[in-house]
């Protein structure tokens, strides 16, 4: 099992910033993708950005420039730098973790964190 805690969200007025952590802990094989989603009231789950163990990163055209994926694969940690955050970035931000538990993948979500941008 593996478990996820995820930190760093609130209210921001736009044209901030907010970083968000997801740690990873328990009893970890390999970790595959580490991916950011988010759920506006009202609309799907979508992805925001995604990562690799290798290191390639893709975000969604929304945030493009804007957010920042990065992971710390010694410490099983993943961070979105959010920058120039608009009201349209309010949501429920979840982290997403694929992992390797020697026989089959599996897949493992955190509890989510709102994060509030103002107009």
């Amino acid at each position: 099992q593996v478990q996820l805690v995820e930190s760093g969200g609130g209210l921001v007025q736009a044209g901030g910033s907010l970083r968000l952590s997801c740690a990873a802990s328990g009893s970890i094989v390999r970790i595959g993708a580490m991916n950011w989603y988010r759920q506006a009231p009202g609309k799907q789950r979508e992805l925001v950005a995604a990562s690799t163990s290798t290191g390639s990163t893709s975000y969604a055209d929304s945030v493009k420039g804007r957010f920042t994926i990065s992971r710390d694969n010694a410490k099983n940690t993943m961070y979105l730098q959010m920058n120039s955050l608009k009201p349209e970035d309010t949501a429920v931000y979840y982290c997403y973790v694929g992992h390797w538990g020697g026989t089959t993948w599996s897949h493992y979500w955190g509890q989510g964190t709102q994060v509030t941008v103002s107009s």
